[in-house]
């Protein structure tokens, strides 16, 4: 059966890839961005059959609210949510000022509640739904961009939260933490270094990251029936970053780890 999907920050890499997965496993996407240009360029593959652009800014409960009224409208409810807008500024606490600590909250924590909040009634009343939040390992250890971190941190504990509570009105919430993912976000970091991913691969056990279409596969397998009974799971799609640290374990023990 078709479903309508609102997936937020539709115009980045890994939004794109989530835009895609759903359509081709025959949903109807709402793609959400704050960049009408390029909302408008890249659903431009598609019909108004598969999807319909949202032009909103997520910081904005009241404006999202009615914009995703305006496109709904006799199209019916969002069975499906996926939080995927986010950005990150300051690297370091050192660069960190107020205004960029305010920033990464409002986007990634506060954004993401407002997302929630804004179809959380239909889908109580429904008693069905279905809430993918995209996390990071940020948010699960230590590895700079500290209010990005403490945004992503902060999903994880109000992931379990909507678990918890909302179960009760059929709801499922997971959180998809990917860890380093070649997507164009990370472009200032390749033009200051272009060999960063091949330097970044020791830290990954199996020497590899994962693709958008990786993290795609993971949030629609979260949103299909086969995980029914799955919520309230932290999932890291990261190549094995969270499972330890092989290089450091190499050097503790002085053996080929």
């Amino acid at each position: 059966m078709k479903r309508n999907i609102l997936i937020t920050g539709a115009c980045g890499g890994i939004g794109r890839a989530l835009c895609a997965g759903f359509i081709q496993a025959g949903d109807f996407v709402f793609a959400l961005d704050r960049d009408s240009t390029q909302l408008q360029s890249m659903l431009s593959q598609w019909t108004s059959e598969q999807c319909r652009p949202i032009v909103a800014d997520i910081t904005n409960a009241a404006a999202l609210k009615q914009a995703l009224l305006v496109a709904t409208q006799n199209l019916g409810a969002i069975d499906v949510l996926v939080a995927n807008a986010g950005t990150a500024q300051a690297l370091s606490l050192a660069s960190t000022t107020e205004a960029s600590w305010k920033h990464d909250l409002d986007i990634n924590l506060n954004g993401t509640f407002h997302c929630v909040e804004a179809v959380r009634p239909s889908m109580e009343q429904n008693h069905s739904g279905n809430i993918v939040i995209i996390g990071s390992v940020n948010g699960m250890t230590s590895l700079g961009h500290p209010a990005y971190s403490v945004a992503k941190a902060g999903l994880i504990s109000y992931t379990q939260a909507l678990a918890m509570e909302l179960g009760k009105h059929g709801i499922r919430a997971n959180i998809v933490c990917p860890g380093t993912v070649k997507t164009p976000a990370w472009q200032a970091r390749v033009d200051k270094n272009p060999q960063v991913f091949e330097d970044l691969k020791k830290w990954y056990p199996l020497g590899d990251f994962a693709t958008p279409e990786d993290i795609a596969n993971a949030v629609l397998f979260l949103a299909s029936d086969a995980a029914r009974v799955i919520t309230g799971v932290v999932l890291p799609v990261d190549g094995g970053l969270m499972a330890g640290n092989r290089v450091l374990a190499r050097e503790l023990t002085l053996e080929d780890i």
